[in-house]
């Protein structure tokens, strides 16, 4: 156990819960940055795949929570955020001032909700979603948007440096989640247009590369152009090579497009376009996108047969 509680340095005790294909490698980086990480998921195997990685299994939330000075979660939603927290015993497991780090994508009220329980049940809380997807999750190249006290960010920020390369302190709780959903509702907008851009480029006669080598040097150069590619050839590590396997999946997008698009309405915000995007990806997700990443939506552009 690490004498050094509450500086935010040193090696840590860490319950890690959500071991999944981003909470896995995650968890595996900080094994690699030096602490002992005590991992539980609901899946067996996934509990094999990180106890090979130096995750130590734990047989259960409340094992896991009873011997940690810091609680990291990574689950699918806020519901599970919240019935874990309350319901399974996380809180009441853990000892008083422990640190609990929700690094899920989930609704901004629900991560304020959560928030609450921790502090209502003498901890510490701050909400820390992630941008970078799978591969950043095993490259360590995350991006981390923090909601919570400056104190609490400051001693979690070493164990977010250890899973990525950079954490923004936004604000009070729930503002990382804000920062998230705000972020990719960006995001799935301009893949939505660079995709358009390219099915119309077609249409005209240009080439994939001859856009590409005109829009990444001009003013419609964007990390869904320049990264993630939706079109096969111009950027070879982009998903598009390699048949649309997940880099970040579609149904991923279609979640946090539905986030983004529930917080509009109830904020009177009229985000047309992040609207239609959330249609748009919800449709696609659906269906013909299911087990493809998310720039595979310029397929559904297409006139039938020229996939």
């Amino acid at each position: 156990m690490n004498s050094t509680n509450g500086s935010g340095r040193g090696t840590r005790t860490i319950a890690f819960v959500g071991l999944g294909h981003m909470g896995g490698p995650m968890a595996a980086n900080l094994v690699g940055a030096g602490h002992r990480v005590l991992g539980h998921d609901l899946v067996p195997a996934l509990l094999d795949t990180a106890a090979e990685e130096g995750v130590e299994p734990a047989g259960s939330v409340a094992e896991a929570a009873a011997a940690a000075d810091v609680v990291v979660t990574m689950l699918p939603a806020g519901k599970h955020v919240l019935g874990l927290y309350r319901d399974e015993g996380l809180l009441a497991a853990a000892r008083p001032g422990t640190l609990f780090v929700d690094c899920s994508t989930i609704d901004v009220a629900d991560a304020r909700h959560a928030h609450s329980a921790a502090v209502a049940a003498g901890m510490r809380a701050l909400d820390a979603p992630v941008s970078g997807g799978v591969v950043g999750a095993e490259a360590g190249t995350l991006t981390f948007m923090a909601g919570g006290g400056e104190a609490e960010f400051a001693e979690a920020r070493p164990l977010l440096e250890a899973m990525g390369k950079k954490a923004v302190h936004c604000g009070g709780p729930g503002a990382g989640q804000a920062a998230k959903i705000c972020n990719n509702m960006i995001l799935g907008i301009s893949m939505i247009a660079v995709s358009e851009a390219f099915v119309l480029g077609e249409s005209l006669g240009l080439s994939p590369q001859a856009l590409y080598d005109v829009a990444s040097t001009a003013s419609g150069q964007c990390w869904a152009l320049s990264v993630n590619c939706p079109v096969p050839g111009p950027v070879p590590a982009s998903p598009a090579n390699r048949d649309y396997r997940p880099g970040f999946a579609a149904p991923l997008m279609a979640k946090d497009l539905a986030l983004a698009a529930n917080a509009a309405r109830a904020g009177g915000v009229p985000a047309q376009l992040g609207l239609k995007a959330a249609e748009l990806y919800a449709a696609y997700a659906e269906e013909a996108g299911k087990d493809r990443d998310f720039s595979g939506i310029v397929t559904t552009l297409r006139t039938p047969g020229k996939e």
